[in-house]
């Protein structure tokens, strides 16, 4: 694979010298694997930078170490690729930004929990630049918002990010992913990591027509905040 292909540009802007790489064009999915697998081996040897990869796939579906078949409700909708990472059934897609992150945690405190909550501020922090109100919820993994006062009957929550990670060595790959402006109805083809009774909402779905350079510069700034130290 060329590592270069489909890249708006590669930075190392942080004190810590995580390098950013931001692509221009949708990326693959075994693309972004091999890359991340090439890329946490060499973290590990120290021959290569802590990463940050700010992209987006074409529409396809990938199963986590839990999903479960009857959850995949359109299989030759788009391509479906088994992956390592935790979780079940999720869907990427144009629109949404996923960041693939590839830290060395075992110089961040060897905190696997810590390491995840550290994903979910990321997330919740980006989200309030744009003043949207991006919550956890106990036995739900990714960021959620209520849609509607929790006294009125019609109120609910919809998903507006996905948390799905993988360790190796303490290095970690894959990461968040955020709905921007995809198409909702794609989601429509599996149950959304194992949840029936909530929905997915986007940004420009609640009315925030925030571009992905508008999103990126959110990450980074969040980013920072939460990690950079």
């Amino acid at each position: 694979m060329n590592e270069t292909a489909g890249l708006l540009n590669t930075t190392a802007a942080l004190p810590d010298g995580i390098e950013w790489r931001i692509s221009d064009n949708l990326v693959a999915y075994p693309d972004a694997l091999a890359f991340m697998d090439q890329r946490v081996a060499d973290i590990r040897a120290g021959t290569a930078p802590e990463c940050v990869w700010l992209l987006e796939h074409p529409p396809l579906y990938t199963a986590g170490t839990s999903a479960a078949e009857d959850e995949l409700l359109d299989a030759g909708r788009f391509p479906v690729y088994q992956t390592g990472r935790g979780g079940r059934y999720t869907y990427h897609g144009p629109g949404q930004r996923v960041a693939y992150v590839m830290l060395d945690l075992k110089k961040r405190g060897a905190d696997v929990r810590k390491y995840v909550f550290n994903l979910e501020e990321w997330v919740i922090r980006a989200l309030m630049g744009f003043n949207v109100i991006g919550e956890r919820r106990d036995g739900r993994v990714g960021i959620w918002v209520r849609r509607g006062a929790p006294s009125n009957p019609a109120s609910r929550e919809d998903k507006i990010a996905a948390i799905g990670v993988r360790i190796r060595h303490w290095v970690t790959f894959h990461g968040i992913s955020i709905n921007v402006e995809p198409e909702l109805e794609h989601f429509s083809g599996i149950v959304p990591c194992g949840i029936e009774e909530h929905g997915v909402t986007s940004l420009w779905d609640l009315g925030i027509t925030a571009t992905m350079p508008d999103v990126d510069n959110q990450l980074r700034q969040s980013f920072e905040d939460v990690f950079g130290a």
